[in-house]
């Protein structure tokens, strides 16, 4: 494979988020999130996990840190836990915010640019016991906890992402019942999608109130929908409603002011529209200063009913299913589709005001093999990412304004409902001894970090 150069800035980092690598749930003040409460119920996540004790990041923060450095990385993608910073969604806690500041500092100590997430899915589970993202004043409680957050954080962070995935939190956790909250209340996941996007506004705006120089944006995971026929009209159909559902009900509020006038028809049942006041898109389309774009893979969508019945995220769909084509998978059941990132790349350059993106997210779950040397040689994940960074760079070449990549993860940790089944990170770690093994993979990416250029596998 021959050397592909990256432009000269380019940034290079990765990835994590509270819940899935911090543990200590119940120290400094923390209180119980959504996610807390999920894990407790039973069959809700693989073998009974919960966050504790993730990979004790909380602990152990300098080790990543150090360790992020010997591999060359220049930025750090994490979550800040809303928990932590206002338990309950109350008062400001300040030894939550202490930890964060003892993190950034840690950080810029080793040259590493910090990019906190203000959301990564962990809602205080006493505001979700008011109604959680159904509630339109979550949307308020959650610019209160961003203004706490960016005075204490702002005079050492230059970027900001409000919202990590909204469609997972909106619809994975009220429509689907597979993400915290667990609920399957579709009317609700439709009042989700709307709060949260006026949350990130609110949010955009306090921090600009505070921080005129930073750079706010928001992260959406995108992915190509393909009917299986196009000339079978239901196909397309389901495929422009998935596609409604995954990216424009997003996309085109943020960046268009308005939203898609057939996604609205076709939620009306649910009463999308009453969510929305006068003045709210205003607040959700104030001008952002770079988009974040998780990849993972594409959906292939076909009209046939799968024979499955009970909750689903698509709300509105009748029927749905995602036929399986002949492609490699990853641990997760996932298609490897780099060329899909190329796709959702150049749609959002085509279709949309311009704006710099960053890959904020990217990566795979595969079963690690271990050697007798005890390295960790995750042929198959060193892969995936090249394959990715090369599709990636597709896209610089057809004018795409990229200039990032963040690989998921860093670390191996706690997979939402898969709990600790499986391992996307670059890190090993083993849960009992917490020891941090760097993977093959994370030996190669140190490599393409330092010489900003896609280099072979070797």
């Amino acid at each position: 494979m021959e050397n592909i150069v990256f432009p000269q800035g380019f940034l290079w980092g990765a990835a994590t988020a509270a819940f899935q690598v911090e543990g200590a749930t119940d120290v400094d003040g923390r209180t119980d999130s959504i996610w807390d409460e999920f894990c407790r119920q039973p069959g809700k996540v693989v073998g009974g996990d919960c966050g504790e004790p993730a990979a004790d990041h909380y602990r152990r923060f300098e080790q990543d840190v150090a360790m992020m450095a010997d591999l060359g990385l220049k930025a750090y993608r994490f979550s800040i836990a809303w928990p932590r910073v206002r338990p309950d969604g109350g008062k400001v806690n300040q030894a939550g915010l202490d930890f964060y500041q003892r993190l950034i500092d840690s950080l810029l100590a080793h040259d590493i640019a910090p990019w906190p997430t203000l959301y990564h899915w962990d809602l205080p589970q006493k505001l979700e016991e008011t109604g959680g993202w159904a509630n339109r004043d979550t949307a308020f409680r959650f610019a209160d906890y961003a203004a706490a957050t960016v005075e204490a954080l702002g005079d050492r962070v230059e970027t900001w992402t409000t919202m990590n995935e909204p469609w997972c939190s909106a619809f994975l956790g009220y429509a689907g019942g597979i993400h915290a909250p667990g609920r399957t209340e579709p009317a609700a996941a439709v009042a989700a999608v709307h709060h949260l996007l006026l949350a990130h506004g609110l949010a955009a705006d306090t921090i600009r109130a505070a921080q005129p120089d930073a750079k706010v944006g928001i992260t959406l995971n995108m992915y190509p929908i393909i009917p299986v026929d196009p000339g079978n009209p239901a196909d397309l159909d389901v495929a422009r409603r998935l596609d409604g559902l995954q990216q424009r009900i997003f996309l085109d509020p943020l960046l268009r002011g308005e939203y898609p006038a057939d996604i609205v028809a076709d939620l009306e049942p649910f009463g999308f529209s009453e969510h929305v006041h006068d003045g709210d898109l205003e607040v959700i389309s104030a001008p952002m200063d770079m988009l974040g774009v998780n990849y993972y893979t594409e959906h292939y969508v076909s009209s046939t009913p799968n024979g499955e019945s009970g909750p689903s995220p698509w709300v509105g769909v009748q029927h749905a299913s995602f036929p399986a084509r002949d492609a490699p998978i990853t641990d997760m059941g996932w298609e490897v589709r780099p060329d899909g990132l190329t796709a959702v790349l150049m749609r959002v350059h085509q279709d949309y005001p311009r704006l710099p993106l960053y890959i904020t997210e990217n990566g795979a779950a595969f079963r690690d093999d271990f050697s007798g040397t005890g390295a960790i040689d995750d042929v198959d994940r060193t892969g995936f990412i090249a394959s990715h960074l090369r599709a990636a760079h597709a896209a610089i070449e057809a004018g795409v304004d990229l200039r990032g990549y963040f690989c998921w993860s860093l670390l191996d940790n706690f997979e939402w409902a898969e709990g600790y089944a499986k391992r996307f990170g670059i890190v090993h770690v083993d849960y009992d001894t917490q020891i941090r093994t760097p993977k093959m993979s994370a030996r190669w990416y140190s490599r393409v970090a330092r010489d900003n250029a896609l280099v072979a596998v070797s």
